[in-house]
């Protein structure tokens, strides 16, 4: 989730709807400028007894981000507390129960990506042997329990918090049990927003199978294989889902906008402190007529806030987020952004990957995303399964890297990062189903077992 960094007082406040619309233009760059952001998210665990550590416990998290600035990154505060910081390679964050996130700086190539994601797991592994502490690649807490959980030290998430039992049943689970991989990326035009948003909206479901990775729940199996997709399914029907309209002539900008000002709003931040406003109306904001804070108008910072409280399985702001994937391990955390990049910065790879998912109907798209929590690669498409098209989807993005041409010193290319998926779609067996072999198998049942196998 985002961490806001700087304060907003200095803003330019919203005049007309059509800043909103020009919020997205914004984002537009040429081919040459296109980057890759990735953000991965891991559970943190004390190694001696596997419970989540608190904030301000000696050798808790508040310890492992002081810890971390050895390395040159630089604190964040809210309230006097340190609860992100900043670097070369972008920043690193905070979920709400204290799971440990890294967005990434914007990179030119997968190569890059990788070598990032490799510093920060060699760093925070440092510091965690010094403070006892180790880190978990999966899509949700296998073992704890939501009271188990500790709460972090962030206005907006305890806003959160409590608004979320209002709305639906899942979403504490959301906020305190999941972590996620995520790709940002670029658009030169609405019309290559469009294209790219629709692509990468219908061949979510896809990556979700691929990296399903979160089997268990309280101690047990929960039945799903990929859980914390399922939990999306009922944490806030106003903000998430497929968003049936970007499959509609004409969507754009203007369109998207106008699905983000129905979301109802979570807070707004003013003078270091984020205000209360589950619930209310940014129709009503723009008006003055906010009741929180009668009389004022939002700024465009309010707004680029608002949008990151919309949870659809593809979400835009001046770039376009990927949204679908579990946690997982560290190649997984290559093998994401190598999907996407190689599916949406091709125009080749892009016009087939299209070609293959235009004349799904939008209830084919629903009953795909709604059965490829429990089914993954088995989920039903088109009369066969998600498996049939997977290996041509990987074709796809293969072919779009390789034009890409962004070799590293030894002359490889990026289509490497891809290897870990073809090795799930040969074997049929998604990470989910591996876990639950040994679960059954030479774990017997013992979940514990989980902390030697899947730390990084």
């Amino acid at each position: 989730m985002t961490t806001k960094t700087v304060s907003d007082s200095h803003a330019p406040t919203i005049e007309s709807v059509d800043q909103l619309y020009a919020s997205f233009a914004r984002g537009e760059k040429p081919r040459e400028r296109w980057r890759i952001g990735t953000e991965h998210e891991k559970f943190v665990y004390k190694t001696d007894d596997h419970r989540a550590p608190s904030y301000d416990e000696p050798g808790g998290i508040r310890d492992l981000l002081s810890e971390l600035e050895q390395f040159g990154w630089k604190p964040v505060y809210e309230g006097g507390n340190v609860i992100a910081l900043t670097g070369e390679d972008g920043s690193v964050s905070l979920e709400p129960a204290g799971q440990f996130e890294l967005s990434g700086a914007p990179l030119d190539n997968l190569h890059q990506t990788c070598a990032e994601t490799g510093r920060h797991l060699k760093q925070v592994k440092a510091v965690g042997e010094k403070l006892g502490i180790g880190f978990l690649g999966l899509g949700m807490w296998p073992d704890k329990t939501r009271d188990a959980l500790p709460r972090m030290p962030k206005g907006r998430y305890g806003i959160m918090l409590n608004h979320m039992p209002r709305v639906g049943t899942l979403g504490l689970d959301m906020m305190l049990r999941t972590c996620t991989i995520q790709t940002n990326l670029d658009y030169a035009s609405e019309a290559d927003m469009a294209k790219k948003f629709r692509v990468s909206l219908a061949l979510q479901p896809l990556a979700t199978a691929l990296f399903a990775n979160s089997p268990f729940t309280d101690g047990k199996p929960n039945g799903f294989l990929s859980f914390r997709s399922h939990i999306w399914s009922d944490t806030d029907p106003h903000r998430t889902g497929m968003l049936p309209f970007v499959f509609e002539d004409g969507f754009g900008y203007e369109r998207y906008a106008e699905y983000a000002l129905d979301v109802p709003m979570y807070f707004v931040y003013r003078e270091g402190k984020y205000i209360d406003a589950a619930g209310l109306s940014f129709r009503d904001f723009l008006a003055g007529k906010l009741s929180v804070l009668p009389g004022e108008r939002p700024t465009i910072d309010d707004w680029n806030d608002h949008l990151s409280t919309a949870f659809p399985e593809v979400r835009l702001k001046t770039f376009l987020e990927m949204r679908g994937a579990d946690g997982g391990p560290w190649d997984s955390i290559c093998a994401l952004p190598a999907l996407w990049v190689g599916l949406l910065y091709d125009d080749g790879a892009l016009d087939a990957a299209w070609d293959l998912v235009k004349h799904w109907s939008m209830e084919e798209r629903e009953t795909l995303r709604t059965s490829v929590p429990k089914l993954a690669l088995d989920a039903p498409i088109r009369g066969g399964t998600l498996k049939d098209i997977a290996g041509e989807v990987l074709d796809i993005a293969t072919a779009g890297l390789s034009a890409r041409a962004r070799l590293n010193g030894a002359g490889d290319s990026e289509a490497g990062f891809l290897d870990p998926l073809r090795d799930i779609v040969r074997s049929g067996k998604v990470p989910a189903q591996v876990l639950l072999d040994r679960y059954h198998g030479p774990w017997n049942g013992d979940l514990s077992r989980v902390y030697d196998e899947y730390s990084y």
